[in-house]
């Protein structure tokens, strides 16, 4: 059986990183990538789909974007091109196509089973993503077979979404775009508006992202929040990247016709049911970028920057409408719902003592409770931009750093994770 140091499973930004680091450390390792290189970006990605950071943040260890446009966003085919620039430029050993089926334990090492052969290692790094599967609500269970549903991953472009209206259910970035250019493209649009966090695109006349990190907002680690479960879990931004810098929001959607509806609570065939405290949720989200506004505000002015940036613009809010409670889609005429609903990490081929009642990986720094097991790319797995392109570089140096310091029989073992067992 071919053995290795190192095994990284997954050869997307997290994966990338860590083999860099490794390298850089002269550690021997290989990527195990299912696809592509990046698949995801190749294949579960919308035609339209662009960052939403700018490209002045797309960087790994080691290398950042260079072109002609820092202040723009790539598409998917540029990042997943991005990708694999890198992995070129980093010698990176990555074995495409190769999908692991089986990851066990066995004495002080571990085999991973593929489709193209078995391998053994000293350690681990499970490196596939924090957007795994979709998460599809329970009500999906119960709509009606005349209805088609329809994942991010599967939606390309509304010309292949069946004739008829759409129930995007979701307003993160997915949904609100998703919605967007439905209504764009003459369809009938009902979004189902759950909690969200909006932000504008651009504030006093530079980029959200630019302002974050002068507050330092991904500098913070999950020991500086108080309830990391719910840091972990909370909301996507609402946010577009657009090469005209423009916002996509509710007000935005509400202008193109689309019809606001609150949170689904359910569904029973074709007749959905809609949390009718739709207004209270806008509410709290419009409160809530208006805090983070004040903040950069506030920032602006300690720092000399105020004389230097646009004068702050109020921002819009949704106009009053009729919380719809109910709603025959049918009658409607909604023929697909589109499920903007997040995601959910699933390891069928993990057969380590790792995970929690939740399915979540149990980390601290993604450093497992199995010595030599490590996960890299999850969202808040230290600091807020973990799973970002420009964040998952520093704990994939971390990692290097003790994976490194474990052959050498120095390593520390892992404290208790913050989250802990909470259901």
């Amino acid at each position: 059986m071919e053995t290795t140091h190192t095994i990284v499973v997954g050869a997307g930004q997290a994966g990338l990183a860590m083999s860099a680091c490794l390298s850089e450390r002269g550690h021997e390792h290989v990527l195990l990538e299912r696809g592509r290189i990046a698949e995801r970006w190749h294949s579960e990605r919308w035609d339209s789909l662009r960052l939403l950071t700018p490209n002045w943040m797309t960087r790994l260890p080691g290398y950042s974007y260079v072109g002609p446009d820092p202040d723009g966003f790539m598409t998917a085919r540029q990042t997943a091109r991005f990708f694999a620039d890198y992995a070129a430029a980093v010698t990176a050993p990555v074995r495409e196509r190769t999908e692991v089926i089986r990851l066990s334990q066995v004495d002080d090492g571990f085999v991973v089973e593929t489709t193209t052969g078995a391998l053994r290692a000293n350690n681990v790094v499970i490196a596939t993503g924090w957007c795994d599967q979709p998460a599809i609500p329970a009500a999906g269970r119960a709509l009606s077979p005349d209805i088609r549903q329809i994942v991010p991953g599967e939606y390309r472009n509304p010309a292949r979404v069946p004739s008829g209206g759409v129930l995007v259910v979701g307003t993160s970035a997915t949904g609100v775009q998703i919605a967007h250019e439905l209504a764009e493209h003459g369809r009938d649009v009902v979004l189902a508006i759950g909690s969200h966090r909006r932000v504008p695109r651009r504030y006093r006349g530079l980029d959200i992202f630019w302002w974050l990190d002068q507050l330092g907002t991904f500098d913070r680690t999950v020991d500086d929040v108080d309830d990391p479960w719910a840091a972990r879990t909370e909301a996507a931004l609402q946010l577009v990247g657009r090469p005209d810098h423009t916002d996509l929001d509710l007000p935005h959607l509400q202008d193109q016709g689309i019809r606001l509806t609150g949170r689904l609570l359910g569904i029973d065939g074709t007749r959905a049911c809609f949390d009718r405290n739709v207004v209270a949720t806008i509410a709290a989200a419009d409160a809530q970028m208006e805090r983070l506004l004040s903040r950069i505000d506030d920032h602006a002015e300690r720092s000399g920057l105020a004389a230097e940036v646009l004068e702050p613009v109020p921002f819009r809010t949704v106009r009053p409408f009729r919380a719809v409670e109910s709603l025959d889609l049918a009658a409607a005429g909604v023929r697909s719902v589109v499920w903007a609903t997040g995601y959910r990490r699933r390891y069928p081929w993990l057969e380590l003592p790792i995970l929690d009642r939740r399915g979540e990986i149990r980390q601290r720094r993604g450093v497992t409770p199995v010595a030599g097991a490590y996960v890299l790319g999850q969202r808040f797995q230290h600091y807020r931009n973990s799973n970002f392109i420009d964040g998952v570089g520093r704990d994939a140096t971390h990692l290097a750093d003790h994976i490194v310091a474990r052959a050498s029989g120095r390593a520390t073992p892992p404290l208790p994770d913050p989250i802990g067992e909470r259901p």
